[in-house]
C-alpha cells in the first residue's frame, strides 16, 4: 500500500462559478480576484501540476527565522535568514524539500511560514482566513481550490482589503496583502497590468434592466445593498430593483433611467 505523500489532499479545483461568487461576497470586479489569481500562481493553479495532490507552496525563510526565534540562523542559513532572499527559492516541488527539513526542525515554525495555494497565504495568517490553527489551514489547503478562495476572502475581509479590490487601488492592496517591500516586487504594477488582461479578456458585461435575472441580477442587488437598499437578492430585476437603481443612480447624479449601463455599475463599485 503506498503511502501517502505528506500535505496531500483531495486536491479539488475550482468550479466554473466560484470566482463569480466570491467577487459577489467581496463586492469586487470578478477580473480584481482573476489578477491576484494570476499575479500568485502565474496561472499554474493552487496544486502541484505532479498529480501529487498536495498544494503549491513557497517556503520562506525570513519567516521562518521569525517564527522560529532566529534558532536556526547559524546552523541552516538556506531556510533561516533573517531578511528576504529571492535566491533560496528553489520552486515547484522543490519546495516541499524545504518544507519537510524545515518541519523536521520546529514544524509549527514551518508551517506558519509556508505560503499555501492559488492566493499563497502565509500559514501564519491562519486566524485571519478563518482557521483556529495553522495545522486546519493547511489541512484545508490540500482539499480543494474552493478552500484555497474561501481562505482569501477571509483574509481580505479580516485584514480590511476588499475595499481596495472594489476601487482598484492596487497600491495598497499591495501593501496590506504583500507587505511593505511590494515596490521592490512590482506588485502593484503586476496586478494592474493583470486585472487589465482580464478585463480585455472578459466578456462584455450586460446591460441590466427591469425583466432580467440571473446572477448578473444577483450581483447589482447585492451591490445595492451594500449602497443602502433592501432587495431581497433574488437574481429577478422587478420594480423593486428598479426603484433602488434610480435612488441610487439619483444620489450618485447619474442619469436616472432604472438601467444599470456601465457607468452605474463602474460607480457601485466604488460605493
Amino acid at each position: 500500500m503506498t503511502t501517502p505523500l505528506p500535505f496531500a489532499g483531495a486536491a479539488r479545483p475550482l468550479a466554473p462559478a466560484d470566482i463569480a461568487q466570491a467577487a459577489r461576497d467581496l463586492g469586487c470586479d470578478r477580473a480584481a480576484i482573476e489578477a491576484v489569481l494570476a499575479v500568485e500562481t502565474g496561472g499554474l493553479g493552487g496544486f502541484l501540476t505532479d498529480g501529487s495532490g498536495r498544494p503549491a507552496i513557497l517556503f520562506e525563510a525570513h519567516h521562518f527565522s521569525r517564527e522560529s526565534g532566529g534558532r536556526f540562523d547559524a546552523s541552516h542559513p538556506t531556510l533561516s535568514v533573517r531578511s528576504w532572499d529571492r535566491s533560496l527559492y528553489l520552486g515547484g516541488r522543490a519546495e516541499y524539500g524545504r518544507l519537510q527539513a524545515a518541519v523536521a526542525l520546529d514544524r509549527a515554525a514551518a508551517l506558519r511560514a509556508t505560503s499555501w495555494g492559488l492566493f499563497q497565504i502565509l500559514g501564519s495568517n491562519h486566524q485571519a482566513a478563518g482557521f483556529a490553527s495553522a495545522e486546519a489551514f493547511v489541512a484545508a489547503m490540500a482539499e480543494s481550490e474552493g478552500r484555497h478562495l474561501g481562505a482569501f476572502i477571509g483574509f481580505c475581509r479580516a485584514n480590511g482589503l476588499a475595499r481596495h479590490l472594489v476601487v482598484l487601488d492596487w497600491a495598497s492592496f499591495a501593501r496590506g496583502y504583500n507587505g511593505g517591500a511590494y515596490r521592490e516586487n512590482r506588485y502593484d504594477t503586476r496586478l494592474a497590468a493583470a486585472y487589465a488582461r482580464a478585463r480585455a479578456a472578459a466578456p462584455p458585461e450586460p446591460v441590466l434592466r427591469i425583466g432580467a435575472r440571473g446572477e448578473a441580477v444577483q450581483a447589482l442587488q447585492a451591490a445595492l445593498n451594500r449602497a443602502g437598499a433592501r432587495l431581497v437578492v433574488d437574481g429577478l430585476f422587478g420594480r423593486a430593483t428598479e426603484l433602488a437603481l434610480e435612488a441610487f443612480q439619483a444620489v450618485r447624479r447619474l442619469g436616472v433611467d432604472g438601467v444599470a449601463g456601465p457607468a452605474t455599475r463602474a460607480a457601485l463599485l466604488d460605493s
